[in-house]
């Protein structure tokens, strides 16, 4: 049987993804689909005046800017879901932060890393 928590946890997982579906399709669909017919294919790009002030960011980059967050924000409701209470609060932050700090090790280590695996 499920508790209160729990019915509300899957509300808020419910509304959550409806919320993004539908920022998504107005996003990408209306807004984009007006402008080209406007202005033609040429209006998606950024106008220089935005894109002055932003960082020169990979792809990449401005994705996980904008993914970790929501990511954060769907386990954590994902996990009020939970039976466990003490299971709740699944974090993905601190995993990307430790990737990207593994990543950042120098090649000796790493070569040290892995003479330590085969010897053992």
């Amino acid at each position: 049987m499920m508790n209160f928590r729990q019915r509300m946890g899957w509300v808020a997982v419910a509304l959550f993804l409806l919320l993004s579906v539908t920022v998504a399709y107005y996003v990408f669909e209306i807004i984009s689909l007006e402008q080209v017919q406007r202005d033609g294919i040429d209006s998606l790009a950024l106008p220089p005046a935005v894109s002055a002030h932003l960082p020169p960011l990979p792809l990449w980059a401005w994705a996980s800017v904008f993914l970790v967050p929501y990511l954060q924000l769907f386990l954590f409701l994902f996990s009020c879901t939970r039976a466990d209470p003490r299971a709740v609060g699944y974090c993905i932050l601190p995993v990307c932060i430790f990737l990207l700090c593994s990543r950042r090790g120098t090649a000796k280590s790493t070569n040290q890393r892995a003479g330590l695996l085969l010897h053992m």
